[in-house]
């Protein structure tokens, strides 16, 4: 064999014998991080995948978790021929489809907050942290103190509705016809903050150069506003209303501390009537049911925000 032949030969050799410790190396690798992430990934299957598809699988089942796991009896679509025909599954979805209004109304508020605060307030900072404070802050301490707001007749808004000469001041949470707003008004408070931390950090990105040529164009600041605030912002828009989208649907702790879901299921929403068919009822079929109508309404909400967003939102 020629020098040339066995010079090949090594290099072939050496190459082959890199690439086993370098394939081996790297099993060693995906091994150690298999390892690292397996607690995670444990835990996110126990608490999180698995109640998922036990979720879908009882809601096409009747079952009482207390007589144990052989008294599930599968019923097919009959949980869901009950969802639809119960006035109050009905009510709840009619009250969480309004109590999305709390979107854009806390969406605009907060905007309007920011742009203030970016532009025409000294110690930013204080106002940042005592905006953001109630987003933080427990939602049942939160709906206690609100619960004394709303008293009826020691109330301090009634007490000021007194004082402007309002007779017939309203019940709040106590008034059927009140109470939904009461939530809708403390969740809108409570959302403020976070919307509006997002919302400066979107300005402060928008390009100083943008204005500088506005200015040079002779723009408005309504013109600004609509040709270069606007426009920047929309992915931040975007975030906010998918994720404030998401959050009215699990609205849970302001029923539990201070309606329950009255007056005459004046505030019962999704999650609560969910909570209430399960726990209270043992109706585990049917809260199963619930939950899957809750997932594909968030579900199909977010998938026309994604092909809307197309249309409005500028990257």
């Amino acid at each position: 064999m020629s020098v040339e032949a066995k010079t090949v030969l090594e290099k072939v050799e050496y190459v082959n014998i890199k690439k086993l410790k370098k394939s081996s190396l790297e099993k060693r690798e995906s091994w150690i991080g298999f390892l690292f992430v397996s607690p995670m990934f444990i835990g996110v299957s126990v608490l999180t995948l698995l109640p998922i598809i036990a979720t879908f699988f009882l809601a096409f089942a009747d079952w009482n978790f207390i007589m144990g796991i052989q008294s599930v009896k599968w019923v097919g679509l009959d949980n869901f021929k009950v969802l639809f025909a119960n006035e109050v599954f009905v009510k709840s979805v009619l009250n969480n489809l309004l109590f999305l209004l709390t979107v854009p109304f806390s969406m605009v508020i907060s905007l309007i907050i920011a742009i203030v605060i970016d532009k025409h307030v000294y110690m930013k900072s204080y106002f940042k942290v005592a905006f953001f404070m109630p987003y933080i802050s427990s939602i049942v301490a939160i709906a206690v103190v609100w619960q004394v707001l709303f008293n009826p007749t020691e109330g301090p808004i009634n007490q000021f509705l007194f004082s402007l000469g309002v007779e017939n001041s309203p019940k709040w949470i106590a008034d059927p016809n009140f109470a939904l707003i009461s939530l809708m008004i403390i969740q809108i408070w409570a959302s403020i903050g976070f919307n509006m931390i997002i919302y400066l950090a979107g300005l402060q990105s928008i390009p100083k150069e943008l204005y500088e040529a506005a200015n040079m164009d002779g723009a408005t600041p309504l013109d600004k506003f609509k040709h270069i605030m606007l426009p920047t912002l929309s992915p931040t828009t975007f975030f906010l209303l998918i994720t404030g989208i998401i959050a009215t649907f699990k609205v849970f702790d302001l029923i539990a501390v201070l309606t329950k879901g009255g007056p005459i299921n004046s505030t019962t929403m999704l999650v609560w009537h969910l909570y209430d068919s399960a726990f209270v009822n043992l109706k585990i079929g049917y809260a199963s049911a619930i939950a899957v109508v809750l997932f594909f309404f968030v579900l199909l909400i977010t998938l026309v925000q994604w092909v809307l967003q197309k249309k409005w939102v500028n990257y």
